[in-house]
């Protein structure tokens, strides 16, 4: 029977690197707020203008800028529940 479960001292600059991963889901939230806000301007202009070409643009950028935040926030719990199945298969 083998039984290996993650060791969190077992490489040097583990710790670093989870300050990296940290900072870059940090940098992902933030790129997402920003393309959401710019998503939603040109939701508006197109709106406004009678573009709908542009306004069907904004909306898709909204809808992807708001699914990257998610998968950005949820990421470490999306991974602990799939390493959680994995370890009852």
């Amino acid at each position: 029977m083998v039984d290996i479960t993650p060791n969190g001292t077992g490489l040097p600059g583990i710790e670093q690197l989870r300050v990296i991963v940290g900072a870059v889901m940090t940098i992902g939230l933030v790129l997402s707020v920003l393309a959401l806000i710019v998503a939603a301007i040109v939701w508006g202009f197109g709106a406004n203008s009678s573009n709908p070409h542009l306004a069907s643009r904004g909306k898709t950028g909204v809808m992807v800028a708001c699914g990257a935040a998610i998968i950005c926030g949820a990421a470490v719990t999306l991974v602990n529940f799939f390493w959680n199945v994995g370890q009852s298969v």
